[in-house]
């Protein structure tokens, strides 16, 4: 919305500043960390009061037991500051802005109603995971459908490697839908630890921040041979957003965490990610910016492989986090070598930028 001011007031007003991306992206961080930081006290006692407390499951670690009535569905403080920032600095006249709030408000809404469940019923079960992935695959399906039918791209561009790359045609709607559906409930599975899921989706969106503004940029994308998406700039605003917001989020969600996200932060947040890697054309690079919650969704799937196929268990418990757990690691130690995996994976997908 502030860009407008530039418009209506000219180029030689300080108002000048609201048209550089780079500007609007340096104040959605600062909005969204300091209305976060400002509002999460207030939040958190509003659902304190409220009694609307995080139900633990009772096959988890027994450490975990303790954390049980701790507020829950911070992820409406989450979301909240986010579109509160993007509207401020993003424009408004570009659509994948507008598709990025679609995507926060869809998956946002179908995680409270999985929260909500949970609180209601006094147990760690929300809707059926059958349900739950049909309102995915629809919200996704939406998405892709949106983007394919306004003559967006369907190339698939595979990183590392200059000049290959996969039209796929009318493809590309379940394709973004996979790529959404898949990153939404990884990060959801990540989150079982305090900060362990927003610690590597800010590292994710600071990573996808440059991505974007690398491919809105021509100058940039034709410099670096990366594809060329105009309008995808906005998106670094948007990141941004989620950066600060996260901050903000993390000052009450570190160890020994004062608030959870909830179904309604996790399943939003992994599919804002999933959203951008698939417009910024760096899908495929998501499986190494996203490392850590691939690590703990394979983790998942091997245990139910092997309990299936072998009648044993692969891992002490999953996800992955929990495994570690029962192996006594503590877990702040969890939390932090998480990242680190995390920073250090980012730091390799940026290098395709320069090796193709």
């Amino acid at each position: 919305m502030l860009y407008y001011l530039y418009e209506w007031f000219g180029a030689q007003t300080i108002t000048n500043v609201f048209k550089y991306i780079s500007f609007r992206t340096l104040m959605a961080a600062s909005t969204s960390f300091l209305v976060a930081l400002i509002a999460g006290r207030w939040f958190i006692s509003a659902l304190t009061h409220r009694h609307i407390g995080q139900e633990i499951r009772t096959d988890g670690p027994q450490s975990h037991l303790k954390k049980k009535g701790t507020p829950t569905m911070g992820g409406l403080m989450i979301l909240g500051t986010i579109i509160i920032s993007v509207l401020l600095w993003a424009r408004w006249d570009n659509r994948f802005v507008w598709n990025a709030l679609a995507v926060c408000f869809g998956f946002g809404a179908l995680g409270l109603m999985d929260d909500y469940r949970k609180v209601a019923r006094h147990n760690s079960k929300g809707l059926s995971p059958r349900g739950k992935i049909l309102l995915q695959t629809l919200l996704a399906l939406g998405i892709g459908a949106s983007l394919f039918f306004y003559g967006f791209d369907s190339t698939l561009h595979f990183p590392f490697f200059k000049g290959l790359q996969l039209d796929l045609g009318g493809w590309f709607i379940p394709f973004a839908a996979l790529v959404i559906i898949s990153t939404s409930n990884a990060v959801n599975l990540t989150d079982g630890l305090d900060g362990l899921a927003i610690g590597p989706m800010m590292i994710a969106a600071a990573s996808y921040l440059i991505f974007a503004y690398i491919a809105g940029h021509f100058f940039f994308s034709t410099y670096l041979m990366v594809p060329h998406v105009p309008g995808a700039g906005e998106l670094s605003v948007v990141c941004a957003a989620v950066l600060g917001s996260g901050l903000g989020f993390l000052w009450y969600n570190t160890y020994p965490a004062q608030v959870f996200m909830g179904d309604v932060g996790s399943l939003s947040l992994g599919a804002l990610l999933g959203y951008i890697a698939v417009v910024t054309k760096q899908e495929i690079l998501l499986i190494l910016v996203g490392l850590v919650f691939v690590l703990e969704t394979l983790s998942v799937v091997i245990q139910v492989a092997s309990f299936k196929m072998l009648g044993r268990r692969f891992f002490k418990m999953a996800p992955l986090h929990h495994h570690f757990e029962l192996k006594g690691w503590a877990e702040p130690k969890i939390i932090v070598r998480f990242w680190i995996i995390s920073i250090i994976a980012t730091l390799l997908s940026l290098s395709a930028l320069k090796l193709r």
